[in-house]
């Protein structure tokens, strides 16, 4: 593909019919609000978590040794 001679600034966008206003220069595109961060998880939480990982392991393991029916 062949690139055009830089000729200078390119010319400004024209608006489209019905379409929204142009945002002026300097100014960021309006974006809908975000949803405030979650909390921070407790130790309760972290513990509850670890013991379910430790008790899936331990039962994967149980199982590929053949230990449950």
């Amino acid at each position: 593909m062949d690139e055009r001679p830089h000729t200078g600034p390119l010319p400004g966008a024209t608006p489209v019919q019905g379409g929204p206003p142009p945002v002026p220069d300097g100014l960021g595109v309006p974006q809908p609000p975000t949803a405030p961060p979650a909390p921070a998880l407790t130790r309760r939480q972290y513990l509850i978590g670890w013991l379910c990982a430790a008790l899936v392991l331990v039962l994967l393991a149980a199982g590929i040794a053949g230990l449950l029916p």
